[in-house]
């Protein structure tokens, strides 16, 4: 089994690759076009010397093999500092499948636009798409995460007072057309295209003839139709002009910041973590020393430290900022009674313990950190007698309800409604990270082979058939294979359920950066749990 180390590296090479989009030959074609590739344009668009913290990057990865590849599903979202105010942007990769949007494109779209709403960051939209894949639109255009949701929050979010820039360059064709004009600032390089039928769709259905550029052209929308505010020759002039626009904004953020004391390093170096965290999910390992590498020195303050030990709750501080940290425990913990708790399980003391410590840090209106490596809840008679579904409940009902930021990171594990109670994709995550090694599925893999064996048994015998050892023993391997196949990290994020596969080294910067993004508690809404089992 590789170190977590070596399977950070392998992902590392892996990522390199999908930034490649569609390869050197997309690139030129882009380039014949008089247009830069993505990347380029991002590099020229972004501050130098300030990181671009991307999104999504494992989009549509192994999802769409009958199409040929999607690389990042052909878009590029991510948080980045313009002129100095950081923003979230979201550009189309022409040089992957001339940039239509598939199914798991439109997904990441909506997650970016939802982060920008809870951090409230400018939006910047650099637009160069075919519109929708047709062969898979019955998919992306009409339910209500797909497709349409992408303007219906274009219209929310300017409403929200969350600023707006769509730089059109390229083509804009169909639907994907409302996205520019919804936004507050559209701007248009000359040689694209924005209208909602292109010349041979306009020639079918009403048998007009007409040139490109009086159908869309820049020059026509900003001299003739006045659909963008700002027409600009090449993509050089036109990313120039979105920074001088982004450099008025005013700096609304430098005020928010609610509790923060000066940046105080880790207690321990963040390369620690590679040896602290097996990368196989086996061994234990103590969770107190993962956040040591995290949290800013002597800030660790542990609420209800001997009581449900297989959760921490701490108090501490990340970059100065004050946090509510919720983590699994990853060892043998003993209660006052002598029973002895499994690392990584949740126990009904322990959720009880969280659930309390979730509303505290409400009540205070402080942000919660989650730090995962959770295999679940823990069964069995003791357990169901000791009321485990009462006390999960109350902290799922916690943590439902829950108004402050709320940040992820999935170290480890992540199984059944472990995920649920510490704050997974479902509870609205301001981020939600994941490390190399990190698993996500409804049960361990094992666990999940052996029951899926069991019910394909009774099927066979159900039909009278009577499998040999051998065959039983090939059913397993098989089960487990494609069950560990589908809690690789790589398959969740494909499908967007983190927003970021991160080295671990580097998971005090991203959430220290959020930190710094998000809105202040000051004016958050009130904290309301409704009903409690108890």
């Amino acid at each position: 089994m590789p170190t977590l180390r070596e399977l950070t590296d392998e992902l590392l090479q892996q990522e390199a690759t999908l930034r490649e989009g569609g390869g050197p030959s997309g690139q030129a074609r882009q380039r014949k076009l008089g247009r830069w590739p993505v990347r380029e344009r991002l590099a020229a668009l972004l501050d130098d010397g300030r990181p671009f913290f991307e999104l999504g990057l494992w989009a549509a990865f192994g999802m769409y093999e009958e199409w040929g590849a999607v690389p990042a599903g052909g878009v590029v979202t991510g948080i980045g500092w313009v002129s100095g105010r950081p923003c979230l942007i979201a550009a189309n990769d022409a040089t992957v499948k001339a940039g239509a949007l598939f199914p798991q494109s439109v997904k990441k779209l909506l997650r970016a636009q939802k982060i920008a709403s809870q951090l409230r960051l400018p939006v910047i939209y650099l637009v160069d798409s075919a519109g929708v894949f047709l062969p898979l639109q019955d998919e992306v255009f009409p339910d209500e995460d797909d497709f349409g949701r992408i303007f219906r929050n274009n219209a929310v979010m300017s409403a929200a007072g969350i600023p707006q820039y769509a730089a059109i360059m390229g083509n804009c064709i169909a639907g994907g057309a409302y996205l520019p004009v919804l936004s507050d600032v559209t701007l248009m390089t000359e040689g694209s295209q924005l209208c909602l039928a292109g010349p041979a769709l306009v020639k079918a259905a009403i048998g007009q003839d007409v040139d490109p550029e009086e159908l869309g052209g820049a020059k026509m929308h900003a001299t003739l139709s006045g659909t963008v505010d700002f027409c600009e020759p090449d993509d050089d002039a036109c990313l120039n002009r979105l920074r001088s626009l982004i450099a008025l904004l005013p700096d609304l953020r430098a005020g928010s910041v609610s509790a923060r004391s000066p940046n105080v390093p880790p207690a321990r170096n963040a390369d620690d973590l590679y040896d602290i965290v097996p990368a196989d999910g086996h061994g234990e390992y103590e969770m107190r020393d993962v956040i040591a590498c995290l949290a800013d020195a002597d800030s660790m303050q542990e609420y209800k430290a001997e009581y449900g030990q297989s959760l921490l709750t701490l108090f501490a501080r990340i970059g100065g900022h004050a946090v509510g940290i919720v983590a699994n425990q990853q060892h043998r913990t003993r209660t006052a009674e002598g029973e002895v708790h499994i690392g990584g399980v949740v126990y009904p003391d322990s959720a009880e313990k969280a659930a309390r410590f979730v509303m505290n840090c409400n009540q205070s209106g402080i942000p919660l950190v989650f730090l995962q490596d959770v295999q679940g809840f823990m069964v069995g008679k003791r357990a169901e007698q000791s009321g485990i579904i009462r006390s999960g409940a109350k902290l799922v009902n916690a943590m439902s309800n829950s108004v402050v930021p709320k940040l992820t990171v999935i170290v480890g594990g992540s199984f059944g409604a472990g995920n649920y109670a510490l704050c997974g994709k479902a509870y609205d995550p301001a981020l939600i990270l994941a490390w190399a090694g990190a698993r996500n599925a409804v049960m361990g893999g094992s666990q999940a082979a052996e029951t899926l064996l069991s019910l394909r048994l009774r099927d066979a015998q159900r039909k009278g058939q009577t499998l040999t050892e051998e065959q039983i023993d090939e059913l397993r391997e098989a089960t487990r294979s494609r069950y560990e196949e589908q809690t690789d990290i790589r398959y969740g994020a494909a499908r967007g359920w983190v927003d970021a596969i991160i080295p671990p080294h580097e998971t005090r910067l991203w959430l220290q950066t959020a930190l710094d993004l998000l809105p202040s508690t000051e004016h958050r809404p009130p904290f309301q749990t409704g009903v409690f089992q108890v």
